[in-house]
């Protein structure tokens, strides 16, 4: 429990720290890997690098606004506690242990100390206020870790799988099905969910790590994800270029709190753009047997890049109630309308308003940012009230 004396110097200091945000930000993560090169294999480093050396990476800035996020509201953390159940989740993806956490304590100090010589007061308060928050985090990631290996089939760190299928679904996007290497069942998860996946490869400078949403309905035996290939992706390009059927992998069990939770009787949108139709997929799958309509809105830029289309298709084909709509940006001249795809350009959801009306449905969205902010805000002009709007940010976490 912090005392009134640590709160009040947190929030009195929080807006010093603020103003210097981004020299910070690069010097604390610049002096942490300088003296714990060993974090280079946890972190992403490719999120270490901004658009020019003044300016904060989305990592650096996620962190930046994490901090700031707790100094302004130390004294009403419940209203921290969505945020802090994300990045909670996320971080079991890394095997993040509480060690590390005094590690990163330690450079988080050692930087306010550096660039803002507050004196020992000041520091001392944040100290304690850190250890609070490290804390929070270091409970609840143990609570995740032991829910994870008490389930049937599940498993804590590591385990190592096989790839068993490689398929391209577009131009773009490959699917790879993992199965255990031990014979044994796979945990289950929760549709949305993510799977960390491990890469220790010579020909990289660091062990890389990433989490990939599951793309079908939770099953035993096996787990799936479709992966875009990125101009610059470390990883997805090593997936899409050098791991094939029969190569091993290593995988953390399924994480994460973006996730389907609806009963039986509520109506539901899956709304996608790009490879953001990866949870939505796992969570189309898995509605295949609900009791109200759903509807699958998906965008994409042309028929060359929209994979499952045809699984898709018959998916809403065998069950009547699922409808599917699809909007291409810029069709080829081969894309037929009506039957390749229904609307050109953006998803403009005033057009379909009466099949979306329904006051107590649910609106789960994924991809990019501005594609999200795009939908949310149709939605809320729409009626749509904040409580039914559910969505994931690949990369560090943005709110809409």
């Amino acid at each position: 429990m912090l005392t009134q004396k640590t709160i009040d110097i947190v929030k009195s200091t929080a807006p010093v720290i603020a103003a210097a945000g981004p020299v910070v930000t690069q010097h604390f993560y610049q002096r942490m890997f300088d003296h714990n090169p060993e974090l280079k294999d946890v972190f992403n480093m490719s999120h270490q690098q901004g658009p020019d050396k003044n300016t904060p990476s989305s990592q650096q800035q996620a962190l930046f606004n994490a901090v700031c996020a707790y100094a302004n509201n130390i004294d009403n953390l419940a209203v921290l506690l969505p945020a802090v159940e994300k990045i909670a989740q996320k971080h079991t993806s890394f095997l993040i242990t509480a060690d590390q956490y005094q590690i990163v304590g330690h450079h988080l100090l050692a930087t306010i100390d550096e660039l803002l010589a507050p004196g020992q007061e000041v520091l001392d308060a944040w100290g304690e206020a850190y250890g609070v928050l490290a804390n929070i985090f270091i409970n609840r990631e143990e609570e995740i870790y032991q829910e994870s290996d008490a389930k049937i089939g599940g498993w804590r760190g590591t385990r190592e799988f096989v790839v068993t299928s490689k398929q391209s679904d577009s131009e773009l996007i490959t699917s790879f099905t993992f199965s255990p290497t031990d014979g044994g069942q796979v945990a289950t998860y929760k549709p949305g969910q993510y799977l960390g996946i491990y890469i220790n490869a010579d020909e990289l400078a660091n062990q890389e790590i990433r989490q990939y949403s599951l793309s079908s309905a939770p099953n035993n035996n096996h787990y799936r994800i479709s992966v875009k290939r990125e101009t610059q992706g470390t990883v997805s390009n090593y997936l899409h270029d050098k791991i094939n059927v029969g190569d091993k992998i290593k995988l953390v069990a399924p994480a994460g709190d973006f996730f389907l939770d609806v009963n039986p009787q509520t109506p539901v949108t899956l709304i996608s753009a790009g490879v953001g139709l990866t949870p939505m997929l796992a969570m189309l799958e898995t509605l295949t047997q609900h009791q109200a309509p759903v509807n699958w809105l998906h965008a994409t830029e042309n028929g060359q890049q929209h994979a499952y289309k045809d699984h898709v298709k018959t998916l809403a084909n065998q069950h009547s109630h699922i409808s599917a709509l699809t909007w291409y940006n810029a069709p080829t001249s081969g894309d037929r309308q009506a039957e390749d795809y229904d609307y050109q350009g953006l998803i403009e959801l005033d057009k379909i308003a009466t099949q979306i009306s329904d006051p107590e449905m649910h609106f789960y969205c994924c991809g990019p940012v501005g594609f999200m902010q795009f939908i949310a805000k149709q939605l809320i002009e729409l009626g749509v009230t904040s409580d039914r709007i559910h969505y994931e940010c690949f990369g560090p976490h943005k709110v809409l």
